[in-house]
């Protein structure tokens, strides 16, 4: 017993972390040589074509900042809320034999809470795409 106890400190002293610093050290110092040597070594003509905006190849039309409906953006963070919580199951697919009946009640509660959030959004429209 002794012996296991003498491992794990052995295991966990600050020397095991130096080769993950230099690491780090060195990606830094790379990232930052790398950066500066094409600041340096580039060429260095602006010309108004080079100065212009470019996307994609199409021709610049009027003004970006154009306002742009919510709908988008609500549909796209209500995916992202759903998914999330979609993810959720992992655990409890992985693990449901060991969780019993608890770990079922559990994700039975989960999954009315889900839906409840689910007939939420519907009543209040937020899928709604007409305008």
């Amino acid at each position: 017993m002794q012996f296991f106890l003498l491992q794990v400190t052995e295991v966990n002293n600050a020397a095991n972390y130096l080769p993950i610093g230099l690491q780090m050290i060195f990606a830094i110092g790379l990232i930052a040589t790398i950066i500066v040597g094409s600041n340096f070594l580039g060429p260095k003509r602006a010309t108004s074509d080079k100065l212009q905006n470019f996307e994609s190849g199409i021709q610049i039309r009027g003004n970006a900042r154009q306002p742009m409906a919510v709908k988008y953006f609500l549909v796209a963070i209500l995916f992202v809320l759903f998914d999330v919580e979609v993810i959720f199951f992992y655990p409890y697919a992985v693990n449901f034999r060991e969780l019993g009946w608890s770990g079922f009640m559990a994700v039975v509660m989960f999954v009315s809470l889900f839906i409840a959030g689910l007939v939420y959004i519907f009543k209040k429209g937020a899928l709604k795409w007409e305008e």
